[in-house]
């Protein structure tokens, strides 16, 4: 039996840490896969916790939306029902806590309510805008994931408003609750959304200053995430692309990238979809050359000897000539191994084949991750690399630049994720 003494210490200790930030990474994890070490808090638990906690607002920001079974399939499997569940919570939500629902999402044809029995219904309790990249900068699609509530509470990562990333596609993506600071930052990148959503919106050339970021690449937010846990303290920022969706103190999501491939002194760990140094969606059929990312990867090993694994995706969409610039990373060895220098090792994260399904799920199996971790940075985006994520398409990310990670939970974490999926069975070497 407890004494009165620590009774009263778990008391005062729950008290403290009540209002405390709080944040982990969270994942979607086909069963396909079959993981059982360093599994995290799924996806669709963790949305449906957000949903329901909200008080007073919820803001989404998506690119599409296909939770209903029958938006994919004209019989739907049985693991949909979860799409389902997502859209009466935030009905729910609306109905019977008068939550301030709004939702923009990217101007496309399967997203008008015409094509989109999702919208459709959610339209009734929510306010929605169409964002039309075409018709503001030329190209590009809004590509963002991102859900806000309260104003405190955020998801950012890989998964889209689609039942196949709350089940048969492999998502990461963070949590961060309790950090107003943080959370209005994210809205501020909303409210640009908001507001170029609107039908005769035209793209500012300077950003009016109430959209300007408190946080940035110069001027971080410092603070521990999980104070409860003896967590390190995180130098915090947002990021967004394109630059035309940035305000004047908004750091650009490509500088941060090409910032922490620069400044990582020991190991480079990157695992996202599609690795391109083209641009892959212009109008012609030329896919114009673009290296910016790839020349930082090669200066790290070339001048700095640090060590890089890169984990791709292989799956249905994959172009074959991916292969071709992951091995050409990979030519940068040859002259490392004899001389003690740095590496880079590429890999293609395949899904098995589903035995027990007959009919394949459409655009599903895939690892749609988007981060990277150094010894120095956690970055966590949703944006796969090739060119037109980064100049011309809508895209959020955070970088957390933990001071010691050698006490660091969420680094930990996400540490053991990337090993964990590296040294798997789907993680095919490039042949």
């Amino acid at each position: 039996m407890m004494s009165i003494k620590t009774i009263f210490v778990l008391i005062l200790f729950n008290w403290i840490f009540a209002d405390a930030t709080r944040s982990f990474i969270v994942e979607t994890l086909p069963n396909e896969l079959n993981f059982s070490l360093n599994k995290s808090k799924s996806t669709s638990d963790t949305w449906l916790e957000l949903i329901n906690s909200a008080q007073h607002t919820i803001d989404i920001a998506s690119m599409y939306w296909t939770m209903l079974g029958t938006d994919v399939m004209p019989n739907p499997v049985p693991e949909s029902k979860i799409g389902e569940k997502i859209i009466q919570s935030l009905i729910d939500s609306v109905r019977k806590r008068s939550i301030h629902l709004r939702i923009v999402v990217n101007d496309q044809k399967s997203n008008d309510n015409n094509n989109n029995e999702d919208l459709k219904i959610l339209g009734e309790y929510s306010q929605i805008r169409r964002l039309n990249f075409e018709r503001l900068i030329g190209a590009g699609i809004l590509h963002t994931k991102f859900i806000i509530v309260d104003q405190k509470d955020f998801y950012l990562g890989s998964a889209n408003m689609d039942w196949r990333s709350l089940t048969h596609v492999k998502e990461l993506g963070i949590v961060i609750q309790n950090n107003p600071e943080l959370a209005k930052d994210l809205l501020k990148i909303f409210e640009m959304y908001w507001l170029m959503g609107e039908q005769e919106s035209i793209l500012p050339t300077k950003w009016p200053s109430k959209y300007n970021a408190y946080y940035n690449l110069s001027n971080p937010y410092q603070n521990q995430l999980n104070p409860n846990v003896n967590d390190d303290k995180y130098n915090i920022f947002l990021t967004s692309s394109p630059k035309q969706f940035c305000s004047q103190t908004r750091t650009n999501d490509l500088d941060a990238l090409i910032q922490i491939i620069d400044e990582a002194e020991k190991f480079i760990y990157i695992a996202v979809m599609d690795y391109y140094p083209l641009f892959l969606y212009e109008k012609s059929s030329h896919h114009h050359y673009w290296p910016i990312i790839d020349d930082s990867l090669r200066r790290a090993v070339w001048e700095r000897n640090v060590q890089i694994r890169l984990l791709a995706s292989y799956w249905n969409d994959t172009r074959p000539y991916m292969s071709v610039f992951l091995k050409s990373l990979q030519a940068l060895n040859f002259h490392n191994n004899n001389n003690g220098g740095g590496s880079i090792e590429t890999k293609l994260f395949q899904f098995p084949e589903c035995p027990f399904r007959k009919n394949p799920i459409p655009y599903s199996g895939v690892n749609h991750n988007k981060y990277m971790i150094t010894d120095k940075v956690v970055y966590i985006g949703t944006s796969n690399w090739s060119a037109d994520y980064f100049i011309n398409t809508g895209g959020v990310g955070i970088v957390l630049n933990v001071t010691n990670s050698n006490h660091s939970p969420l680094y930990d974490q996400i540490h053991k994720i990337f090993q964990r999926d590296w040294n798997s069975q789907f993680a095919k070497n490039i042949e």
